[in-house]
């Protein structure tokens, strides 16, 4: 029997926070100047989304970053995602990854010499997933407004609502 979208656990994820599932599940967050990125095995139904902040991470801190710090991090986020599904024997061709945020929400002036925040995440996620062999299905990035994703791990499916 095939739950409805009602019937699957709700999971809301907050700035630097990331999940992978076995199981069908809701997962949804809200982001601004964040990137968003959904992962979706269609062959054995597994979904990941990560919620990273700040484009890259430091290679060498003052002092070891913990896990929950990475993952603030937008290329650590999509690597580790990339060991995860690899360790399932997921190959990476086969997986479904969406991008969404890096958007410009607080007024600042815009130019090619002083990026902003949103434009450095959504060009290290493009830059990060092209590196580790994975193929972009969608995105929807940048512009000046926020967004809300809720992506079904059963069906793969991301509704994304726009916030202005």
């Amino acid at each position: 029997m095939v739950k409805s979208e009602g019937d699957l656990p709700q999971v809301y994820l907050r700035p630097g926070e990331m999940v992978l599932t076995r199981e069908p599940a809701i997962l949804t967050t809200i982001l601004g100047s964040c990137v968003g990125a959904t992962f979706w095995s269609p062959r054995l139904g597994i979904g990941a989304l990560c919620h990273a902040m700040l484009p890259r991470c430091p290679v060498d801190p003052p002092t070891k970053l913990s896990l929950a710090k990475k993952r603030k991090y937008v290329d650590f986020c999509i690597r580790d995602l990339a060991h995860q599904f690899d360790a399932l024997g997921i190959q990476r061709k086969e997986v479904e990854v969406k991008l969404f945020g890096g958007a410009d929400v607080i007024s600042v002036e815009r130019d090619d010499l002083h990026p902003t925040v949103g434009r450095m995440n959504c060009e290290m996620a493009i830059e990060t997933l092209h590196d580790e062999g994975f193929n972009l299905a969608a995105a929807d990035l940048g512009k000046t407004f926020g967004r809300k994703i809720r992506f079904n791990t059963a069906s793969g499916r991301v509704l994304l609502a726009h916030l202005t």
